[in-house]
């Protein structure tokens, strides 16, 4: 097993930070710690699922995308988003208020992820029929496929080696463009994301060299720009062209059961990175019986709960359900009628094998991982099992692991330290300064004016 290096999205504010600790306790993969009173991300165990976006009480973190002013570099500037984004929106502001108001931001073709979904439809279930490794597990949400190569290495091999449906819009699209007449070098593809984990998929692809899409910008950002146009003007948009191959199917695809709802065979549907967990747990451990394909999900209710969306999940889900019924199933879609087209796209559908992340592993050599897990579970008799987070790691655990890693020490513990202080192995006067150094300087003077105290935002 290699260890892989990731771009990550997910980023951190030190000036807005206060060390709280939400972020820790509430990251499913251990990856952050307190250092100097500042949250620190460890890229190594990142997945970029955003869970510490939504803990934190100070919006210290924060999404790193393009700038939108990229699109201006290329003449087809083709903005390509998932209907969740359509689903946001309140009622009053209707589908071509929003293409309307795309093209007034600057973008000559706009396109919804979904228009392809029926090749997608065709060739997912083509794998999971063909698969040896059963359950086939949704490759969909790239923060899931990160977290499974990172915690669950074994179960690697099960992850469907299909891109996402973006990747096979983006081929479908810059295809359609060269046929008529466009450059290559003159097309830009800008994907839309409802989550960090996306845009962290197209800078450092996983299953792939390189992505097709030319930059990813938030979707909050892009949100408020076209409510902002929608507001300003009534003027409607001739888009029928760019939802034609568009369908119900497509619409509810980035939902719960989007993708399961179309897989003969038992199937499962798991959203949110705590479920998502327990049940891999399981799936690891032989728990579970015969499951055919598990659509995993990090964000609860699937993509409409993205960190991104600026609307509640909830109503944007129940908005997208209404919306696919106002439209077929399935569409007549012409490109698929050439099956030179059709063969072309399939192959760029499939990915490359997708290897294990060994981070979590405590050695390559097996003898030596296996001493680095005994003088842990030594340290672990040092320490007093609280989980307090206090010495800035999420559990006493994950301490003892950062320490024989050399990543800490005992004296991190406010526990153990108490102790040495009563045994005289430390004077009061250092094991402040400990603390300190873990909390930074001055964290531990009254201040009436932090968070929940007497003169907050005052």
């Amino acid at each position: 097993m290699s260890r892989l290096e990731f771009h990550h999205a997910i980023k951190v504010n030190e000036s807005i930070c206060v060390g709280c600790t939400h972020c820790i306790n509430a990251c499913p993969t251990e990856a952050i710690r307190v250092k100097h009173g500042k949250a620190d991300i460890d890229g190594s165990l990142c997945v970029d699922c955003g869970e510490c976006m939504r803990a934190c009480p100070v919006e210290a973190f924060y999404v790193e995308d393009d700038d939108l002013n990229l699109i201006e570099k290329y003449k087809y500037k083709v903005a390509l988003f998932p209907a969740v984004m359509v689903g946001q929106f309140p009622p009053n502001i209707s589908e071509d208020n929003i293409y309307k108001a795309l093209e007034k931001i600057g973008f000559t073709d706009i396109y919804e992820v979904e228009n392809a979904i029926q090749l997608f439809k065709e060739t997912l279930q083509e794998y999971v029929e063909m698969s040896q490794d059963k359950p086939c597990i949704s490759s969909y949400c790239p923060a899931i496929v990160r977290l499974i190569q990172i915690k669950f290495p074994d179960l690697v091999e099960n992850i469907v080696l299909l891109k996402s449906p973006h990747d096979l819009a983006a081929h479908f699209l810059k295809k359609k463009l060269l046929r008529e007449g466009a450059k290559e070098e003159e097309i830009g593809i800008f994907y839309v994301t409802p989550c960090a984990a996306k845009i962290a998929s197209v800078k450092s692809p996983i299953g792939e060299t390189q992505s097709v899409i030319d930059g990813v910008i938030n979707m909050e950002r892009v949100y408020n720009l076209v409510m902002k146009e929608a507001a300003d003007n009534n003027e409607l948009s001739p888009s029928f062209d760019f939802r034609k191959n568009l369908a119900g199917d497509g619409i509810r695809w980035s939902l719960v059961e989007g993708e399961a709802f179309h897989i003969d065979g038992r199937t499962f549907s798991i959203d949110g990175m705590n479920h998502v967990i327990r049940f891999l747990e399981r799936l690891e451990n032989d728990y579970l019986p015969s499951v055919d394909f598990l659509e995993l999900r990090a964000c609860d209710q699937s993509c409409a709960g993205g960190i991104l969306l600026t609307g509640n999940p909830f109503l944007t889900a129940d908005r997208l359900k209404r919306r696919a019924a106002r439209y077929p199933n399935e569409q007549n879609f012409a490109f698929l009628n050439n099956a030179d087209d059709k063969e072309e796209l399939k192959k760029n559908l499939h990915s490359d094998e997708i290897p294990p992340c060994s981070t979590l592993s405590w050695d390559e050599d097996f003898m030596k991982a296996l001493e680095k897990m005994n003088k842990a579970r030594r340290i672990m008799c040092h320490l007093p099992g609280i989980d307090c987070g206090a010495c800035g790691a999420p559990t006493c655990q994950a301490l003892a692991k950062d320490m024989v890693m050399t990543k800490a020490k005992m004296s991190d513990c406010i526990f153990v330290q108490q102790a040495w202080e009563k045994q005289g192995r430390i004077t009061p006067e250092n094991a402040f300064k400990n603390l300190e150094k873990k909390w930074g300087k001055n964290r531990f003077d009254v201040d009436c004016f932090k968070k929940g105290a007497k003169y907050e935002g005052g």
